[in-house]
């Protein structure tokens, strides 16, 4: 069995109905893909399909909270465990590295743009994705916690071109077809940038005024959301020369 898909149980808005995607790796190197918050259900799920074996090593996507939190549960039932991610920790991951876990090797590819230390990992002709992709909604950009709209487009492609055959992403279903589904992120993202565009334009020359535009009648506690990921678009735009900034007010760069 290649892998275990082990529901994180925190289910939220943000997380799905199932909460975050953990995946177990049985084998000679028991792996966890990325450690949860540390609900118990999901330890004691994970205790069960180990069964003698102890946890060996886990893999953090990213270090966003609903990602990273389950670390000290994990390291607390199985002590020993080694904890990597991207960047951080003892033994940092690094872009291309080859690590053994469960019966096989995984490839890590750094994909920033969600987070700085975004990290998926190639499995033979599958990718566990973290918070790339996601099936039905799109990836948040939170541009005044790291997030990078460029990279983010960059880490797609990225991805994309590995053409793997499944997306294995930190929430919701698995993605059986990954080039639909990136080419889907790719268009958004221009459609977006293309209606900010008009945003300002025609005057709404703050993130709040761009928001109120595009986003008519979005949730209040999906609001935070919608203007991280209008600054991230519009900071994208001042970096391609096609707008700039003045304190809280944004304009275009008039051409010619």
């Amino acid at each position: 069995m290649p892998h275990i898909l082990l529901p994180a149980h925190n289910a939220s808005t943000w997380t799905g109905p199932t909460g975050n995607n953990t995946y177990l790796l049985p084998g000679r190197i028991p792996t966890l893909v990325d450690a949860g918050v540390g609900n118990a259900e999901h330890i004691e799920t994970l205790a069960r399909e180990l069964g003698e074996r102890r946890l060996a090593l886990v893999l953090i996507t990213h270090g966003h909270s609903d990602h990273v939190n389950g670390v000290p549960a994990i390291v607390a039932r199985w002590p020993g465990v080694r904890i990597r991610q991207f960047g951080s920790g003892e033994r940092p991951i690094h872009d291309d590295e080859v690590i053994e876990a469960g019966d096989r090797v995984v490839k890590a590819i750094h994909t920033p743009g969600h987070s700085p230390d975004h990290c998926c990992f190639a499995y033979g002709a599958e990718v566990f994705c973290g918070d790339l992709v996601r099936s039905g909604g799109t990836i948040v950009i939170p541009a005044s916690r790291g997030g990078d709209l460029s990279q983010y487009l960059a880490s797609l492609h990225r991805v994309r071109n590995l053409r793997p055959l499944r997306l294995l992403p930190g929430h919701g279903p698995i993605i059986d077809d990954p080039a639909t589904a990136i080419d889907g992120y790719l268009r958004h993202r221009a459609e977006r940038e293309a209606q900010i565009v008009r945003a300002l334009a025609a005057g709404r020359d703050t993130p709040p005024r761009i928001v109120s535009l595009l986003y008519d009648g979005l949730p209040p506690a999906l609001q935070p959301a919608a203007l991280e990921s209008v600054l991230a678009h519009l900071i994208k735009l001042r970096v391609d020369g096609k707008a700039r900034q003045d304190g809280d007010r944004w304009t275009l760069v008039q051409a010619g």
